[in-house]
């Protein structure tokens, strides 16, 4: 079992930047392949970012591509998501999930999950 806890989260105006941080426990994160999700009111749970086991192989939605940076510090048990050059329509609450499987781009992929950190970009 794996406990993840996001943090990072806040308000920001449009072109400013946040670090998002997913802290994880119970297990290490070394197994796991990690990824980034998000869920603005009213619409579905979107893909944003993932990272395979060995933290070589990124993935990003298009939208994000050029601005968000997907990372991890597996000695630290951590993940990371910087946001750089916001839009308002980055605004969302975040996700952070655990893959045993690989780190797709699809939620049923992923087996733990943490309940968020809400970013709101203002415009």
């Amino acid at each position: 079992q794996v406990q993840l806890v996001e943090s990072g989260g806040g308000l920001v105006q449009a072109g400013g930047s946040l670090r998002l941080s997913c802290a994880a426990s119970g297990r290490t994160i070394s197994s796991y392949g990690m990824g980034w999700f998000r869920q603005a009111p009213g619409k579905e749970r979107e893909f944003v970012a993932a990272i395979r086991r060995s933290g070589v192989n990124t993935y990003y939605e298009d939208s994000v591509k050029g601005r968000f940076t997907i990372s991890r510090d597996n000695a630290k048990n951590t993940v990371l998501l910087q946001m750089n050059s916001l839009k308002p329509e980055d605004t969302a609450v975040y996700h952070c999930a655990a893959s045993l499987f690989r780190a797709g781009t699809v939620a049923g992929e992923y087996d733990y999950w943490g309940r968020g950190t809400q970013v709101t970009v203002s415009s």
